[in-house]
């Protein structure tokens, strides 16, 4: 019996699953009073972000509040990260934007459902990659073409938000239409609606450095001072809404939230028709996706932090379970937020009750506080996207990239490039084939080095690097990556190239160190350059195989076939050679 079971009466299947009977049973009231004190931190920040990215989605106010209750407490019971704070996020807020665009208008029934529909989908796409545990496909997606891609949603995020800050109306999916709708309609802009959007930016911008000074000279710390500015946000809207109220801003054309039913989302399966099933499909894994792999960046980060894991399968199901209630609560699809998470771990969450007690507290709001929000400002909303997506706008990967690896860079750049001028659809297609494109790209084409002795060692190190010693008549090839189907003609030609170029060469040894697997179709290869060489009196020799290769290549009858010996290592092999130059005929 594993100890972990001893004095735990809950089926191992069960805590497998469900990671808060794990933890629950050792609560504690230190840990309740940490988790209390952020989950309030988080509740003040969440909800006007909740509200914003709503709007960004396309949806009332009323579902980002909806889609930041039910989803906390369902990730809570099967999420795997002690901090983690799921919730409404700008990129799939926006992706919803435009996947809903395409098959319901705004401010119509169908869209509501359009919205649950694809929060539907996307749990059930994500629960049904943990079940199978398939966290693994994750590591498909290069995060060089991830940062691409979050940078342009960024840019294309502020950019629709901008119809806000001047109060008009304009529409579009990638940049040239975001633009071309702004520029058309810029002559019905609202200077008080711009007025009042720019002092939120300046403000939430100013609070990001010069508040913490502030707050520091009134004695607070600076970690105290650093939560003060995660809630300034809050701060904007009181402000906005007392102006907006106080100088009735809606008679004089600025663009209000209004009206928000006041309660609690009702839970009820919505209509999913096969049209619908199909046009959501795609959009809905694509939001998966990125969302997952989001989601278990920041889990991973924070988790390191306390020095504890989480399960990459597991997240799959606390995401897709948060997805899931949130399309029979009324919401669309979340994921892990980097801010908001930061905060919650930031302000001493312990464990995941304190995304419950933050559910109550949005609960709370959405039942007593709603009738207040009907003077908030649209424009206030869009400056606290427009501020909080800047920091997703990095492009620095460009030039890391390109100072590391061009194939990288490139990559990046077109991700970015077709995302602005195409919309995030075709970018995150597109970042899903540059990855797919250069992993196949740098397998297709792996590092192979001619080695020679360090002389006075049994090291062998690339010719072209150190000074070492060979001999024409022996060739040493090391191959630092697994042979398979997309890189072994690269072998086969490298390998002839070298032949050719050695008229008196008798062996070639192919070094084995890095090679952890070999597929079939490298296995056909290898036995045609045995053969090959074989027929031009060149034995073919390995060394340092490791053993389940090994294992492989005497199981389909390798080892018997080949021209060469098998050694040990590559000095043994080295030395035993050099003194034999006659050929495979000798051995």
């Amino acid at each position: 019996m594993n100890t972990g079971d001893i004095g735990n009466p809950v089926p191992r299947l069960i805590r497998r699953y469900v990671p808060i009977t794990v933890w629950l049973p050792n609560y504690s009231g230190g840990k309740l009073r940490r988790d209390l004190v952020a989950a309030a931190v988080v509740t003040v920040m969440l909800i006007p972000q909740s509200l914003a990215y709503a709007l960004l989605a396309g949806l009332p106010a009323e579902v980002g509040l909806y889609a930041s209750i039910i989803p906390l407490v369902a990730y809570a019971v099967f999420g795997s990260s002690c901090t983690l704070s799921v919730g409404p996020v700008a990129v799939a807020s926006l992706m919803s934007a435009v996947a809903l665009g395409q098959v319901a208008a705004q401010s119509t029934a169908d869209y509501l459902v359009a919205a649950a529909v694809l929060a539907l989908l996307s749990g059930g796409f994500l629960m049904l990659l943990g079940v199978l545990r398939l966290g693994f496909l994750a590591n498909f997606l290069s995060h060089p073409v991830i940062s691409g891609f979050i940078t342009a949603s960024g840019i294309l995020i502020a950019f629709s938000q901008l119809k806000h800050l001047l109060g008009i109306s304009a529409s579009g999916g990638s940049l040239p239409e975001l633009i071309h709708g702004i520029i058309q309609n810029l002559v019905h802009w609202n200077p008080i609606t711009l007025l009042l959007g720019m002092a939120v930016v300046l403000f939430l911008i100013w609070a990001r450095s010069g508040m913490v000074v502030l707050l520091q000279r009134l004695s607070l710390s600076k970690d105290a001072a650093s939560l003060m500015v995660k809630a300034a946000p809050v701060l904007g809207v009181l402000a906005t809404i007392g102006v907006a109220s106080g100088f009735n801003l809606e008679d004089k054309g600025v663009q209000l939230v209004g009206a928000i039913p006041g309660g609690l989302p009702t839970l009820q399966w919505p209509h999913v028709s096969r049209t619908l099933f199909e046009q959501l499909a795609l959009p809905a894994v694509m939001i998966s996706v990125i969302g997952y792999v989001e989601s278990v960046s920041v889990g991973k980060t924070l988790a390191a932090k306390r020095r504890q894991k989480i399960d990459m399968n597991q997240e799959l199901i606390g995401l897709g379970s948060a997805n899931f209630v949130a399309g029979i609560s009324g919401g669309f699809p979340v994921t892990g937020g980097f801010s908001r998470s930061v905060v919650n771990f930031d302000a001493g969450a312990e464990t995941q009750l304190a995304s419950v007690f933050t559910a109550i507290g949005i609960a709370l709001a959405a039942m007593f506080l709603t009738p207040f929000l009907y003077y908030l400002p649209k424009a206030t909303l869009a400056a606290t996207i427009i501020v909080a997506v800047l920091s997703l706008v990095d492009f620095s990967i460009l030039k890391k990239t390109w100072r590391y690896s061009p194939s990288d860079f490139f990559a990046v750049l077109v991700t970015i490039v077709v995302t602005l001028l195409f919309g995030v659809e075709t970018g995150v297609s597109c970042g899903v084939l540059a990855s797919i494109v250069l992993f196949l790209y740098r397998t297709s084409k792996p590092h192979i080095a001619e080695v020679g002795l360090v002389e006075g060692t049994e090291h062998f190190r690339n010719v072209e690097r150190h000074q070492v010693l060979t001999v024409p008549q022996i060739l040493s090839i090391r191959v630092d990556e697994s042979l398979m189907f997309s890189n072994a003609a690269f072998l086969e030609e490298r390998i002839y190239r070298d032949v050719a170029a050695t008229p008196e060469l008798c062996h070639v040894i192919l070094m084995c160190s890095a090679i952890n697997e070999i597929d079939w179709s490298a296995l056909e290869t290898l036995e045609s350059i045995n053969e090959q060489l074989k027929q031009a009196g060149i034995c073919l020799h390995l060394s340092e195989v490791k053993g389940p290769v090994m294992d492989a290549l005497q199981r389909c009858g390798f080892l018997k076939d080949i021209s060469g010996k098998i050694f040990f290592t590559q000095y043994q092999a080295f030395t035993d050679l050099r003194g034999n130059f006659s050929g495979c005929a000798e051995l």
